[in-house]
């Protein structure tokens, strides 16, 4: 799978929309920020923030759950006001300040501020049809896509082995039962996604977004079925490319290390597991039309995408957060309405079968937050330093809020080209 958990919230980002500037020293703008930022804490309604800096300690809220802040640096309230998610995570990875859950606490911002929110998204739906015409100026080219992704999953398949489970799977689980491990509820998903499509020895897929090769591998060891897939990262395309071989599937399997926009050839299915995300959205009716294009006209296309509420949907297209500034350059969130206009307008493609998986991604966000540190030590090994563990824990516990809050979720969805008339869920399962 080719794309993280991208999650995005409206935590503060409705307030003043600035670069964050860590460069800044204290003085009349600092203290005016921090003052500005308790004024507005006094307003909080859901929630208690203990929030312990030079001033000494300050209680905000009356109501559970309750967080403790502790800020080392006041220019920490400049960078919140001014830069919202971003100044909260950009602050968070310069030490200037610790939280004992930052889950929670992201949590607790985004239901105070969820009045912002919402306002932004009117605002944002009122203004997208004047604005479109100068978003479609420098549309996302292969090579800007190549340079995001690389940015993200080029940091070193060491770090992923440790955060991920066995299967390197870097998507959202299913967990069928709670006491499920990780790997267990990975390839529930996997298998989940497979009999949904009615995997056999007869097919030929194509995968779009290989990740470290989960699902090719699952697919073709477990169902039988012929897969061709496909990454634009160098370090999954090789680590992927020996997997195939490691596991004896080299005559089932066939990576590329290819833009899906170059790929040729008709298949019986498609799949293409959290890699949307990396599209962007200037590129969505590009990526559903050239998916339909590899498809026969009798056959299936299985997404699993993380999708954001329709209602924020043109609020998040040109607004940046700590995922996209900090962590995935170039990440953008579908709404389901936006996937569905999309196939409407450039393909035949028609959803049969849709099911939100979201409540599982939190869960799965903190299996990998725990796994991180668990394995500290030999992360430490790598060498990434300590602002990149600062940087992946916020990133982890600002997804895991956004699944819980419902802000954001996963969805599993099975479109079909307009010759299909079969059954879904028919997969030829190897025990």
């Amino acid at each position: 799978m080719t794309a993280e958990p991208l999650c995005e919230q409206p935590v503060a980002d409705t307030i003043i929309p600035h670069s964050a500037t860590s460069g800044d020293r204290p003085g009349v703008g600092t203290r005016l920020a921090a003052l500005l930022a308790k004024a507005l804490a006094r307003r909080m309604r859901c929630g208690t923030i203990v929030l312990v800096d030079e001033a000494g300690a300050h209680r905000f809220g009356s109501d559970e759950p309750t967080v403790r802040v502790t800020v080392h640096d006041p220019r920490v309230y400049r960078a919140l006001i001014r830069s919202g998610s971003v100044g909260l995570g950009s602050s968070y990875v310069d030490g200037w300040w610790d939280c004992d859950d930052v889950t929670t606490l992201v949590r607790v911002l985004e239901r105070n501020l969820a009045g912002f929110g919402r306002v932004a998204d009117r605002i944002g739906r009122a203004v997208a049809p004047v604005l479109a015409p100068v978003h479609h100026v420098g549309l996302t080219d292969k090579d800007r896509d190549r340079l995001n992704v690389r940015a993200h999953y080029d940091l070193g398949n060491e770090f992923f082995e440790l955060m991920l489970d066995e299967t390197m799977a870097y998507s959202c689980a299913f967990f069928e039962d709670p006491t499920m491990s990780l790997a267990e509820a990975s390839k529930a998903k996997l298998d989940r996604i497979c009999r949904k499509l009615g995997l056999g020895p007869n097919d030929d897929v194509v995968e779009i977004g290989s990740g470290w090769g989960s699902f090719a591998v699952h697919a073709a060891s477990r169902f039988g079925c012929r897969v061709t897939t496909t990454t634009i990262s160098d370090a999954q395309y090789e680590y992927a490319a020996k997997r195939v071989v490691d596991t004896g599937l080299k005559d089932l399997v066939t990576v590329r290390n290819e833009d899906y926009r170059d790929l040729d050839g008709v298949y019986d299915k498609l799949v293409s597991i959290e890699m949307i995300e990396a599209v962007g959205w200037r590129q969505l009716d590009t990526f559903f039309l050239t998916c339909a294009g590899l498809i026969r006209p009798e056959g299936l296309m299985g997404l699993q995408a993380i999708v954001i509420d329709d209602r924020s949907y043109e609020r998040s297209k040109g607004r940046d957060d700590l995922v996209k500034r900090l962590v995935f350059p170039g990440a953008f969130l579908p709404s389901i309405e936006a996937i569905a206009r999309s196939i409407t307008a450039r393909t035949d493609l028609r959803i049969v079968d849709l099911e939100d998986i979201g409540r599982h991604y939190a869960e799965t966000l903190r299996r990998w937050r725990e796994n991180v540190e668990d394995n500290a030590g030999a992360v430490g090994a790598l060498g990434l330093g300590e602002a990149f563990d600062r940087l992946w824990h916020i990133y982890l516990c600002y997804c895991e809020a956004a699944f819980l809050e419902r802000h954001v979720s996963d969805v599993q969805i099975v479109l079909a080209r307009s010759q299909w008339r079969g059954q879904l869920g028919q997969g030829t399962f190897r025990s």
